[in-house]
């Protein structure tokens, strides 16, 4: 298909139009998805707004993609049309450098993100290279498994990484990512504590799964912590009381940011060495870990809190997106 109808910024902060965009013939390795939905993720309001420094207009934001194959190169593999896959914030990489021969394809100082200099899935079709096309499984909610592609392996990754199903396992920020993240770690056995400054989330957070629930404005609740957690996922982007959460980090424990922090995050140094912490970060994931992710949500039933709207109501959503308004994660169905 050599044109497509989308829809597209055409400045920072403008509101998006509909227009007909031709997209030239499908490359060698590309695969061409028929858009059924696609997850809103704030990091379409952050590319909307060019907050950091890396939107390209016209601009056709939208990277939790989930569809049918409608078209294949002839270099590309393992897929056949019809097929329902997905698309994440990742749409092509190099394939011959050390992080994608190693299997860190997300690290790929070459890799194209959906939504920068590409177009992305707010959109009747997208087009990506294969291998960042992944096959959903059968038994998954697809009508909620959009932002899976994004928000559930950027909290499903470090989990992954770090955790043990013993572990003690802190969500700091109960929204998009952060309900995510609870339902992960519970179903992979963790002991939960979720962190939120909104008190309205407490019950909420207990439902998600989280076996304790405090607040993330009162420093002497999480002082009472100190010394519990092997692993605290940060999933806000918003100055916190960092050292009250380094002090509740078990020896050997870590913080892990996924949060976009703008400012320094302040650490007090002795701390983290005499108790052997760490402070590390990381974006999205591989095509693998991806899978792993998506094989996971399947297999323990778990589903984002999602509200529908149509995709021809997308401006209004990202107003709602922008309030603070969604619970959890806005889905747009393609309406084209």
């Amino acid at each position: 298909m050599a044109q497509i109808d989308a829809w597209v910024a055409t400045g920072v902060g403008q509101s998006l139009v509909r227009q007909k965009l031709d997209v030239g013939p499908l490359g060698a390795e590309e695969v061409e998805i028929q858009v059924e939905s696609c997850g809103l993720c704030h990091s379409d309001f952050s590319m909307l707004r060019n907050d950091w420094g890396l939107s390209e207009f016209p601009l056709v934001p939208g990277h939790e993609v989930i569809g049918r194959v409608s078209a294949l190169g002839p270099a590309a593999k393992g897929l056949k049309v019809g097929q329902r896959v997905g698309l994440g914030w990742t749409a092509a990489s190099c394939l011959h450098c050390r992080q994608c021969l190693s299997g860190d394809q997300h690290l790929c100082g070459e890799a194209v993100p959906t939504i920068v200099g590409h177009r992305g899935g707010f959109a009747s079709h997208v087009r990506a290279q294969w291998p960042w096309v992944l096959p959903l499984p059968e038994t998954l909610n697809f009508a909620d498994a959009g932002p899976l592609l994004c928000g559930g392996i950027t909290v499903f990754n470090p989990l992954a990484m770090f955790a043990k199903p013993t572990s003690h396992v802190g969500i700091v920020g109960i929204g998009g990512l952060g309900h995510m993240g609870v339902k992960f770690a519970k179903a992979y056995g963790c002991e939960v504590t979720a962190f939120t400054s909104s008190e309205s989330k407490f019950d909420e957070a207990r439902g998600f799964g989280a076996h304790h629930v405090v607040s993330s404005r009162d420093s002497e609740a999480i002082k009472k912590l100190a010394g519990k957690f092997d692993l605290l996922i940060v999933t806000v982007n918003v100055p916190l009381d960092w050292n009250t959460l380094i002090a509740s980090l078990a020896p050997n424990g870590r913080i892990h940011v996924l949060g976009a922090v703008p400012e320094p995050i302040p650490v007090a140094i002795i701390p983290m060495i005499f108790g052997q912490k760490s402070l590390s970060g990381s974006p999205t994931g591989s095509p693998v870990a991806m899978e792993d992710m998506l094989e996971f949500a399947a297999r323990h039933n778990i589903a984002p809190q999602t509200e529908h709207m149509p995709m021809s109501q997308i401006n209004e959503a990202f107003k709602r997106l922008e309030a603070g308004k969604a619970r959890y994660r806005i889905v747009l169905d393609a309406d084209f």
